[in-house]
């Protein structure tokens, strides 16, 4: 589901009238990679969440991942797909920096967005050691969400807004 939802970003973004609406209003690519991010992070939120929702009241096809017998939790594979975004990053891919193109810089954002989701929407395991996920305690999970995505978002929409308002150059002074 989650790589659907990959691809459909990319699709849209990419095949759509969409990407060039963004290139055009979010000019600067860094700017660009941060809103793309926090798109497919609170998209990717959502679509776990109601997933987790699906396999706790067994509505399938939606199951735990087993491996061995061991419940693999999702923040798994969302410190893998970070562990591997960092590191295309590191190695520059993606980034802009070279002759790496447009997509590979969406394809990048977009699974950042996902790992971080992945992973935050189990904050609260990283605490408590044990699965926390739908009892009080596992309220420290959203907290997180919202904070970290509220950065995201900051970055990615809320820099023009704030630039401009630091310039002084609002409809208003026009």
């Amino acid at each position: 589901m989650l790589l659907g939802m990959i691809v459909l970003l990319l699709a849209l973004l990419r095949h759509t009238r969409l990407g060039p609406f963004l290139h055009e209003r979010i000019a600067d690519r860094p700017r660009r990679r941060l809103f793309v991010a926090s798109m497919s992070f609170f998209l990717t939120f959502a679509i776990v969440r109601g997933m987790v929702f699906c396999i706790r009241h067994q509505i399938p096809p939606f199951h735990y991942m087993i491996m061995g017998g061991r419940h693999v939790h999702h923040l798994v594979p969302g410190i893998l797909i970070l562990l591997a975004v960092g590191y295309g990053w590191l190695c520059e891919f993606g980034t802009g920096s070279d002759s790496s193109s447009i997509l590979a810089s969406i394809f990048m954002s977009i699974l950042y967005g996902v790992g971080a989701a992945l992973t935050l929407d189990e904050f609260a395991l990283w605490l408590n050691l044990k699965d926390v996920y739908f009892v009080r305690e596992g309220r420290s999970s959203i907290d997180a969400v919202i904070l970290f995505g509220s950065l995201l978002a900051v970055g990615g929409w809320g820099a023009p807004l704030f630039s401009a308002l630091g310039k002084g150059t609002t409809k208003a002074n026009h």
